[in-house]
């Protein structure tokens, strides 16, 4: 996909939907940090399940040390790997404390040593909290960026760099939100809804599935 093409492709998604969010629900960086590390193979209907009473009484790394991991175990026992991702969560609250001051910080590598916190969710983290030009892949990114030819890789991380590198700068803050959201309703895995894609004429995937199919 030629850089004119990918100019209109972000320019009709922001048209669509100028002011796109994430589906997890949060309340501050710390919770967003939570709801981010929990989502991990589990949807994010799931997770803000899990998480809606869970950040009535937990807004702060001090508070989840407080909470303790049996209890946060019996708020996200619904969610799957629920064992490890509560051993994380309480790890990750230790050194937020004890090397953070009780502060997530913007910064990729802190974030990355913290247990449970790889790249993507440090990336969604500093792109939602902060605004941050970051790109997240997850599944669904990396579907798109290589059927549509906007961003051939085959490696997540391959992925990443040539959409920093080919996404225009004004549409950096959004950008991964209309890429993840256009690939989890429109551009699907198994079926994408070709008939349904606004920027249908700009793709380059040749398999397209007619309208009504």
């Amino acid at each position: 996909m030629n850089k004119a093409a990918i100019e209109e492709f972000f320019q009709r998604l922001s048209d669509a939907d100028p002011e796109p969010k994430g589906e997890l629900d949060y309340t501050n960086p710390y919770t967003l940090l939570v709801a981010v590390a929990l989502s991990a193979q589990a949807t994010d209907v799931g997770v803000n399940k899990a998480t809606k009473k869970l950040f009535q009484i937990v807004s702060t790394p001090q508070d989840m040390l407080d909470l303790g991991e049996e209890a946060l175990i019996e708020h996200i026992k619904t969610i799957g790997l629920y064992r490890g991702k509560a051993k994380n969560v309480m790890a990750a609250a230790k050194i937020l404390v004890e090397k953070h001051d009780g502060i997530v910080p913007n910064d990729q590598e802190a974030l990355e040593e913290l247990p449970g916190v790889g790249r993507k969710t440090a990336n969604v983290v500093r792109n939602i909290a902060w605004g941050e030009h970051t790109m997240a892949v997850d599944t669904h990114i990396f579907r798109l960026g290589n059927r549509t030819g906007m961003a051939n890789g085959k490696t997540v991380l391959a992925v990443e760099k040539a959409l920093l590198k080919k996404v225009p700068a004004r549409f950096m803050t959004h950008a991964h939100h209309w890429l993840i959201l256009h690939g989890r309703y429109i551009c699907k895995a198994r079926k994408p809804r070709c008939g349904d894609c606004i920027v249908n004429d700009l793709c380059n995937y040749k398999d397209k599935t007619p309208a009504g199919a």
